[in-house]
């Protein structure tokens, strides 16, 4: 499964997010992340994936395209 399709899967089934709202282009506050979503959707990237997501800073007004730019680039450091 590739970094998208796993943050894809994590945002469909955790956080109840319509699977066609989850384009590159995409702000996060657009799929209802704030603040305390986002911790908790690192923590389980960082759990799922088994990487260390601790020195990325994400916002709301991230994209969907940054976040999995962010983890892949951490994925492929591991």
């Amino acid at each position: 499964m590739s970094t998208s399709e796993e943050i894809s899967a994590l945002l469909v089934t955790r956080f109840g997010t319509d699977p066609e709202a989850i384009r590159p282009e995409v702000p996060l506050r657009h799929l209802r992340l704030d603040s305390l979503a986002l911790e908790e959707l690192r923590l389980l990237i960082e759990d799922r994936m088994d990487i260390d997501l601790e020195d990325v800073v994400l916002s709301s007004r991230d994209t969907v395209g940054r976040l999995v730019a962010a983890v892949s680039s951490k994925a492929g450091n591991a």
